[in-house]
């Protein structure tokens, strides 16, 4: 056999060499760089007194760059050259990390660096996984921009759960600003955007490739999206909807002072005098920030009296951050048997005092526990050590809170409080509707990232989780962003970061009998679909290898 008819039998995958693309390695890492630019600039940061905010049209960009950037590799070279370029990206948008673990953890600075790549590795392995793949797909020429958006929306599926998930700057968030797009959110989940921002940027790479016919396909499904949420829009009427006035307070307490014992009684004042000024102004529920109280209420009476009281005084139902502390007796010598900690949410009636707890359910791997203590607990502790000197528990599952009297005309008033990390995970925090909650109380701590882009990221994210429910979220942070958000996931009123301020709005209830969103009531179908896609296309990918089909 000649060599020209041996090598027109060698199969695809093993037939393209670096430069088969005509791409110089000189070009190929700019392209590379220039993913990893874009996808830093495609997320919020702060810039002097600003906020910068590019990601329409960046998260179309982004993807695209990649792609150009990789083309002509073979999977195993594309999945390395994926991984590095994915390790760059992120390591410029988490970069907050090393400020939680050096500046408020208090770790050694190089530990600091270590926890910034470990964490934008398992955020590059999926980046690695979409290279590989769509090189594979392109080397049997099954790469249309479909396919390739449903292989990089299935990476951003796993990465919700894979290793119990780091979902952070997924690609959807990009596009949190389009509000077509974010008109499917309560069909899609953030997925929908993820899949538009991915097909956009593969249609991109067709055309610059010189596919025009796929260039064309891709964009027509693109604006189909557009269209279709547009039209959702437009048959969104205004919703004759119950409210109620809600504060949510901001007491920008510094991390470095929060667990101060002499710092306490100051923390205290200060929240008190801003939930005074709120129901001055007519809050019927007040929302304090995750673990705003320096202290447990389960375990200190005299707290937990104080709380109660100033519900009374100020005639509101608060909604207040604390440790949640089960197991204490002060009954037995020093009150301590077995203790469980909890990062929890105090529901406080004023005529009735304490009426519920809600216990986070999602915790911060590293953050409020150690996995694989046995094994590495000896060299590493968890961040937050605030709440608990070993691990902090998880809560049993996210459910909807009564606010006794707190619905117009006095009913009890469901509602959801996401406790910070749980606003990172669409399928968790759709729980909370689909348990009955009218409305989301989030509250966290923002404290931890400082004056990085993570405060501006998060409330995207929180955004994001009102679109998908259509509930109202009023969102509670020590140092901002405090939000109010509508049901379409439009930021209503935020304040600044870093100030101590609150906010006081009408707040819109879904109605009791109102059905729930397609995204509440049945997950991540669209992921699912996205799912089955990328099956399609890897099969027709393998027929074609099996008949021979040469690489592009």
């Amino acid at each position: 056999m000649s060599r020209a008819a041996a090598a027109a039998q060698r199969p695809a995958s093993a037939a393209a060499p670096a430069g088969a693309s005509g791409l110089s390695s000189r070009a190929r890492a700019a392209w590379l760089a220039g993913y990893a630019v874009l996808t830093f600039l495609s997320f919020p940061h702060p810039v002097g007194d600003r906020v910068v905010d590019l990601g329409t049209p960046l998260a179309f960009l982004a993807p695209a760059a990649l792609w150009l950037g990789i083309r002509g590799l073979a999977p195993g070279a594309a999945l390395r050259t994926g991984f590095l370029a994915g390790l760059a990206a992120h390591a410029f948008v988490l970069h907050w990390i090393y400020v939680v673990t050096v500046t408020y953890g208090h770790a050694w600075p190089p530990i600091g660096v270590v926890a910034v790549l470990l964490l934008a590795a398992y955020v590059a392995a999926f980046t690695a996984l979409v290279a590989a793949g769509s090189a594979w797909l392109a080397a049997r020429r099954a790469d249309a921009p479909l396919a390739l958006a449903a292989l990089w929306t299935a990476a951003d599926h796993l990465r919700s759960f894979a290793f119990t998930g780091f979902p952070w700057a997924t690609l959807g968030y990009a596009l949190h600003a389009d509000a077509p797009l974010r008109a499917l959110a309560p069909w899609t989940g953030v997925y929908g955007l993820s899949f538009a921002a991915a097909l956009g940027g593969a249609s991109l790479t067709a055309l610059a490739q010189g596919r025009r016919r796929a260039a064309a396909a891709g964009g027509a499904a693109l604006l189909a999206l557009h269209a279709a949420g547009a039209g959702l829009l437009a048959a969104d009427a205004p919703r004759e909807a119950a409210r109620v006035p809600v504060a949510v307070l901001q007491g920008n307490i510094d991390q470095g002072q929060k667990w101060s014992p002499a710092f306490a009684e100051e923390t205290m004042r200060i929240y008190e005098d801003l939930t005074r000024r709120a129901a001055a102004r007519g809050a019927r529920v007040v929302a304090w920030p995750e673990t705003a109280v320096p202290g447990s209420p389960d375990v200190d009476r005299r707290l937990r009296e104080r709380l109660a009281a100033l519900a009374r005084e100020v005639g509101a139902t608060l909604v207040v951050g604390a440790v949640g502390v089960d197991g204490y007796d002060p009954a037995r010598a020093g009150g301590r048997r077995a203790l469980s900690y909890f990062d929890s949410a105090y529901a406080i009636d004023p005529a009735r005092g304490f009426v519920d707890r809600y216990d986070k359910a999602h915790l911060v791997p590293f953050g409020e526990y150690v996995p694989l203590r046995d094994l590495i607990g000896r060299f590493v502790k968890a961040v937050a050590t605030g709440i608990a000197a070993g691990d902090v528990s998880p809560g049993a599952r996210p459910r909807a809170v009564a606010l006794p009297g707190a619905a117009p005309g006095g009913g009890d008033l469901p509602v959801g409080i996401p406790i910070c990390y749980e606003l990172l995970f669409p399928d968790l925090m759709r729980r909370f509707a689909a348990d009955g909650a009218r409305v989301l109380l989030a509250v966290t701590n923002d404290a931890w990232y400082g004056r990085t882009g993570a405060p501006h990221q998060f409330l995207v994210m929180t955004a994001l989780r009102s679109a998908e429910t259509r509930r109202w979220t009023a969102r509670a942070a020590n140092t901002g962003v405090s939000a109010l958000i509508d049901e379409r996931g439009a930021v209503r009123s935020r304040t600044r970061i870093f100030e101590r301020d609150l906010l006081v709005g009408e707040v819109e209830l879904a109605a009791p009998d109102e059905p729930p969103t397609f995204y509440v009531r049945h997950g991540d179908v669209f992921a699912a679909a996205c799912w089955a896609g990328l099956g399609a296309a890897l099969w027709i990918g393998a027929r074609r290898r099996g008949g021979g089909a040469a690489s592009r």
